[in-house]
């Protein structure tokens, strides 16, 4: 680290000058923000078709318009964020984020809609691989628990209280306000990371492979989220998953994607990345079943039911400060795993309740599932962040947020698909078999020693990329 005393740091430069918490919460801070957006704007389309007076299928892309860029192109991101500045990086993403919402909420037509959340959604899948970053090279090793802690707990927090934050504000102010709430976080967050965060280097245009690369995992994880999303009404549309295998295949076996399955293979991380996506795809299913299960099936209220599905999130966050400090004192893997393992024993004690809910019954199971996400949430993404190589650290959070991106689609999907087959008197408890198998099959993925394999030499492109740094 012979140039500290430059004035600049570089990747994975521990703090110089001291434990910059202040970064840690602008990190935790944008991880809401961009979670939030991911169903804040789902309880707002039928006044959004009504308004820009379009069909309610082109009102969703409204929602499909930031969802979409956000989870395809996480994986060029991460690329690309390795060969530039952090600082400029994340200045230019959040003033982005921040000017598309104001752009959409002064939307004239669809379209305009449309390409505004489009434009937020990109600067959203940079907001989404920075945040463990940052949280990672703001503090000492030691203190990468309760560091990662923060955007780890804070983002889920953010998808899970969208349709309720959304719904509040479309009763009180109207839709166009859903994309203006958000602003205020960013210009805050701009203000800090300007003043806080070192110089670190310059920001330059993706060049010609890297394009090339972003396109080729845009069109395969496009093709893939769509099937996941559109099937979950008609399994008419599953053929549309053979669109996503050509050109994700080609990106694997290229330049771009031959590094990250390298850097994966090499650090002993897919185990991780496994879990992370078990978890989240069991998270995701058993919320969506339950709230589907109480409202349309056992006649409870929706305010009823969101204060029952809320048990998950209180408890998520409450426990995920203790999670961040027990995998600093105790190490990361340990913490995780009983983390795991209690999100695993809240979701199997779902499954004996049969068909007959109540409120109370539920509140305590999701409450104890979701204390064991909170624990394992900062103390997984320090396992895996502390195992990416320094100059690798935007690739391998690419990665992880890709991971649990898929997990939170497929998790609706697959429990529609499996209630769909096992039929009506089979009732709602087969939708939540697939949600406690995968957090079960998480525990031991976490569990199992990572075996790191040796690293296979990079192409000169990507030598080429890292010699700009």
């Amino acid at each position: 680290m012979s140039d500290q005393g430059s004035g600049a740091e570089r990747p994975g430069d521990i703090p110089a000058a001291g434990d910059r918490w202040l970064m840690v919460a602008v990190a935790g801070a944008l991880s809401f923000v961009a979670m939030l957006d991911m169903n804040i704007v789902n309880v707002a389309l039928a006044d959004i078709s009504e308004g820009l007076r379009v069909p309610a299928a082109t009102a969703q892309w409204a929602v499909l318009g930031y969802q979409l860029p956000v989870v395809a192109l996480l994986l060029p991101v991460g690329r690309w964020l390795d060969t530039v500045g952090a600082r400029p990086a994340l200045l230019t993403a959040t003033a982005g984020f921040a000017l598309c919402g104001a752009l959409a909420a002064v939307s004239p037509w669809v379209a305009w809609l449309i390409a505004a959340r489009v434009g937020q959604g990109t600067c959203g899948a940079v907001l989404f691989v920075l945040m463990p970053v940052l949280a990672l090279r703001s503090v000492r090793p030691e203190l990468r628990g309760r560091a990662m802690s923060v955007p780890a707990t804070l983002g889920p927090l953010g998808a899970v209280t969208g349709p309720a934050a959304g719904g509040l504000i479309l009763d009180q102010l109207g839709w166009r306000w859903i994309f203006l709430v958000k602003i205020p976080f960013c210009l805050v967050a701009l203000v800090v990371a300007r003043r806080a965060m070192p110089r670190d280097g310059r920001l330059r245009a993706p060049d010609r492979p890297q394009l090339a690369d972003a396109l080729l995992v845009a069109t395969g994880v496009t093709a893939l989220l769509l099937t996941l999303t559109l099937a979950s009404g008609t399994s008419a549309w599953l053929p549309l998953a053979l669109v996503a295998v050509p050109p994700l295949w080609w990106w694997l076996r290229g330049p771009g994607g031959r590094p990250v399955a390298g850097v994966l293979r090499a650090a002993g991380l897919l185990r991780a990345h496994g879990a992370v996506l078990a978890l989240a795809l069991g998270f995701a299913a058993m919320h969506y079943v339950v709230a589907l299960h109480l409202q349309r099936d056992e006649g409870v209220s929706a305010t009823t039911t969101g204060l029952t599905v809320l048990a998950f999130p209180l408890g998520m966050a409450l426990a995920g400060p203790l999670g961040g400090r027990l995998a600093d004192r105790f190490g990361a893997r340990p913490v995780a795993v009983t983390g795991a393992a209690l999100t695993a024993a809240g979701l199997l004690l779902l499954l004996p309740l049969g068909d007959g809910w109540s409120p109370p019954d539920l509140a305590w199971r999701l409450a104890l599932a979701g204390i064991g996400m909170g624990v394992n949430g900062g103390p997984a993404q320090a396992l895996v962040m502390g195992a990416a190589p320094p100059d690798r650290a935007a690739t391998v959070g690419s990665t992880v947020q890709l991971a649990r991106s898929l997990g939170f689609t497929l998790g609706p999907a697959l429990a529609t698909a499996v209630w769909g087959l096992a039929g009506p008197d089979a009732g709602a408890r087969s939708g939540l078999v697939p949600a406690a198998i995968a957090a079960c099959l998480a525990v031991p993925l976490l569990a199992l020693p990572a075996r790191p394999s040796a690293p296979r030499p990079e192409k000169s492109t990507d030598a080429a990329s890292a010699a700009h740094r």
